[in-house]
Order: structure tokens, then sequence, then C-alpha cells
């Protein structure tokens, strides 16, 4: 019975910050999670539960802990993609909605689309009965506990899973950069930057989003495995080799058919957690790649 999980809380980890809380926070979600999979629980189904989990906890740049742009609103970005048979849906500059990934899944469910933006998203997370926000200036108020502000440049959550019936699936979720301009969108809802899943891998990034963009970085992981036969290691880190030549940093992590995990990083660190079926739980942020 073989099977995966991975999950982030961002890239933008910053030498001398106490993240007690987001390591305690990871450890709890890893394990609970694992028991998931172990139960025969699809993947889509764990990572959506997983990456709802962190946004709703406000410790990371994502969900509750997300910071205002420049206008002082709040616009999130989520994307979500199954392998098998490469099911996506994605939102972008997605406001008063509590879960993007939850609307993100509603758009995969839905089938018509594969990404909605702004106020068309927002709708069709409403008609989906998704929890709504009331008072934006009420509830985002935990980036200013968590440490996200004006010296934060990126932060993300995501997750990647595979299940015991040998199905990938990948999710990512975002506030988006501090103080970005009204509009901005990012990597993470974009299919193939922020977030891939097929048959070979699944992948979720984090970091300077601009950078990740330019590169595909998803999707390369998986070009470099399919058409070069890299291994999933090399293959992670030669995408990050990509994404340093456009001034990008930040992190990603994958996991391949066969259970094996990457969760390298080129910034000062980076939120992170994994399990799989032969390694027991590990929890890390400036600690090297396993």
């Amino acid at each position: 019975m073989t099977y995966a999980l991975v999950l982030h809380g961002g890239a933008g980890a910053r030498p001398g910050t106490d993240y007690t809380k987001q390591k305690e926070h990871l450890s709890e979600l890893i394990s609970a999670g694992q028991e998931m999979l172990i139960q025969g629980q699809p993947a889509l189904d764990v990572v959506v539960w997983a990456i709802e989990a962190l946004e709703a906890s406000g410790l990371y740049v994502a969900g509750k802990g997300s910071a205002p742009n420049s206008t002082g609103a709040f616009e999130l970005d989520a994307s979500l993609m199954c392998g098998p048979k490469r099911r996506a849906g994605a939102v972008a500059a997605i406001e008063g909605i509590k879960s993007p990934i939850k609307a993100a899944l509603s758009v995969l469910e839905d089938g018509r689309h594969v990404m909605l933006a702004g106020a068309g998203a927002q709708l069709a997370a409403k008609d989906a009965g998704l929890d709504e926000i009331q008072d934006p200036l009420a509830y985002y108020t935990e980036h200013e506990t968590h440490g996200s502000g004006d010296t934060a440049n990126h932060g993300t959550v995501g997750a990647v899973a595979l299940d015991v019936h040998g199905e990938l699936a990948a999710g990512t979720s975002t506030g988006g950069t501090f103080g970005k301009l009204v509009g901005r969108v990012g990597d993470t809802p974009i299919i193939g930057s922020g977030t891939w899943a097929d048959d070979t891998v699944a992948v979720s990034c984090t970091g300077l989003g601009e950078a990740f963009m330019r590169t595909a970085t998803a999707y390369d992981v998986s070009a470099r495995m399919r058409y070069a036969s890299a291994p999933l290691d090399q293959a992670a880190l030669q995408v990050l080799d990509e994404v340093a030549k456009f001034e990008g940093d930040g992190g990603l992590i994958a996991i391949d058919a066969q259970g094996n995990i990457a969760m390298p990083y080129n910034s000062d660190g980076m939120k992170r957690a994994a399990v799989s079926s032969t390694m027991q739980p590990v929890v890390r942020v400036f600690e090297p790649e396993i």
C-alpha cells in the first residue's frame, strides 16, 4: 500500500523568526492526512481538506492569513488538479469567500471551465453555497500576527498527495504578495505554473509568482521526468534553477507515481511537512532537503 503526502506553508520563511506554531500545525495536519490516506480516501479529497485547514488557520499568507493589496482589499487565488484525467479548477482574484480552494474545487466539479476570476469566481462560489466573509477587514487580521506585512514578498500554501489507489493530486492557495496591485494574479491559480498533477507527478509551487509563471515551473517538473527521464529530485532542482534565472526565489513540493518525495527551495527557508508509506512524518523550515 503506497501513499505519500506533502504540505507546504510558503517559501518566504525568514531566519530569526519563530515558526513553532506553524510547525505544530503542519505536524497535526500531516499525521491526520496520513490516516486519511491509509483509510483509502482519494488524493484529491485529502489535498482539499489539508489546504482548507491551512487557509483557515491564519498562520500562513493564504486564506485568513492573507495580506491586503494596494487598496486595502483582499484578492485571493487558488487552484486544484487531479492527475488521472487532468481535471482542474482554479479561481483568481476572488473576494469575499472564506476558502479559495473550495471555490477552485467547485470549478473543477462543475467541469465547464478551468478558471474563473474576480466577480465571476465570487458569484460561482456563492452559487455553490460556500461560506462568505461578511466583514473582510475584521476577518483578515491574522497576517498581522504571523509576520506577513510589507517585509513579506510572497507566501502560499499547498498540498500534493498520492493515494493508495495510485492517483495523484495537487493544490495551491495564496493571498498573494503584500501591497500587490489590484487585479494582480500570480502563478498559484495558473495550471502548469503553480499547480500540476498528471499520472507522473503532482506539484505545488511557492515563491515569486512572476518567475514561476515565466518558467511554467509545475508542468516543467513533469516534462523533464517524462521527456528526459529525469528522476523527481533532479527535475525539481533543475526547474528551480530556471526560476532563479528570472530572479525568482521559492520552492516546490512534489510526489511521483512511485511515492518518491521532493521539497526543495532556493529561498532562506520553506515551511513544509511530509509523510509516506516508507517514511515517518517530518516537519521542517530551514533544515536541508530530505
